[in-house]
């Protein structure tokens, strides 16, 4: 997940939900070929910045008692390269997950500055990467490979032709050094299901592809508070929803009144289909099948929908169907993300103040 502008979210939100699927063949579960970590939590601030908080060791205890199995860990390379003891940190934060019982995703997640380079300068941005990675991998070496999964690079902000050049010489880093650890990679710009159409996988037999899921943008994203976006005036939206739901129209006709036709066509573009668990099931198949054919098991390790205004109900309806999407098709998950916007603990330091509906929503079967 980064910050996220309007013209990239808007093509993520719109392709992610607007076809749904008939008469699909059987899904290849990748699952089954594969060992893919699953009923995760993305864990960001902690190795993302050099002033990174720690969760209390309580937290994580708790964490596995609720049935999450693996947690994605942020880390920018510019901090990966800074010195010897930001990478011992690093190792020391694994470890600690380690021990606790969690597998780790080590998800090389550029901070703002790394990824304005790789989106202006995929030459040098890359080399900053690659640097990364040749500091990085001296860490996940030691680490045990059917537990750690190093993750090459979080949405890569450049072509796909671009990517897929820097994709295989950083799996060629890696790998270097970490010969049986599986590798995790997305295609770029946004790891959009839809964007695995024409992506090739790896020469390689310990892969896994990662795809990230947040259609619709109007729904999981409204009342957004970074960036210059008409999300940010979006609220009240339900799930599931059509055009014509009440307050759908509602909202619409009331963005309009006050002159804000830019949000009112927004939310209008996401509801060509109608916000539905079949729609969201219907774009997982198109996962399925790109790992059937592909032969590469795929893991959805980011989903999620912010807390600012969203009423409880519709965020948990959202989350369990993104959830039972993936599970139903052999493919694995990490919901993003702990105790920031999209998360459903109060804070990293206690264990008071856990959502017991959104991890009904993770892990229950009730509907």
């Amino acid at each position: 997940m980064t910050s996220p502008a309007l013209s990239r979210r808007r093509v993520l939100s719109l392709a992610g939900i607007s076809v749904l699927a008939t008469s699909l063949p059987p899904s290849f579960s990748a699952a089954k070929e594969h060992s893919v970590p699953s009923r995760g939590v993305n864990l960001p601030g902690w190795f993302d910045r050099e002033d990174g908080l720690a969760p209390a060791q309580a937290v994580l205890e708790k964490l596995r008692r609720c049935g999450f199995e693996t947690i994605r860990l942020p880390i920018d390379g510019d901090v990966a390269v800074s010195g010897t003891m930001a990478r011992r940190r690093i190792a020391q934060g694994i470890a600690t997950l380690l021990a606790a019982g969690f597998a780790v995703l080590a998800d090389l997640h550029p901070s703002t500055g790394l990824h304005a380079a790789l989106r202006t300068d995929p030459a040098a941005g890359g080399t900053r990467v690659a640097e990364a990675w040749v500091a990085l991998r001296s860490v996940i070496a030691d680490l045990p490979a059917d537990r750690v999964y190093p993750e090459l690079l979080n949405e890569p902000p450049m072509t796909p032709a671009a990517w897929l050049s820097l994709r295989d010489r950083l799996a060629g880093i890696v790998r270097a050094a970490c010969p049986h650890h599986t590798i995790i990679w997305g295609p770029a710009p946004d790891q959009g299901i839809w964007q695995l159409d024409g992506t090739p996988p790896l020469s390689d037999d310990r892969q896994i592809v990662a795809v990230h899921f947040y259609a619709p943008m109007a729904f999981t994203h409204q009342c957004q508070s970074w960036g210059a976006s008409p999300l940010a005036r979006i609220r009240g939206l339900p799930f599931p929803a059509t055009r014509d739901t009440p307050v759908v129209a509602e909202r619409i006709a009331a963005l309009r009144a006050a002159g804000d036709e830019e949000a009112a066509l927004l939310v209008e573009e996401q509801l060509t289909t109608d916000w539905t668990e079949a729609a969201i099931g219907a774009q997982f198949e198109k996962a399925a099948r790109w790992s059937a054919a592909s032969r590469c098991p795929v893991m959805l390790n980011e989903f999620g929908v912010l807390d600012f205004c969203v009423d409880g109900a519709s965020r948990t309806a959202w989350v369990r169907a993104v959830r039972r999407a993936a599970e139903a098709r052999g493919i694995g998950w990490a919901y993003w993300e702990l105790d920031q916007g999209f998360g459903f603990i109060e804070s990293r330091t206690s264990t008071e103040g856990f959502d017991s509906a959104m991890l009904d929503a993770l892990f229950g079967t009730g509907g």
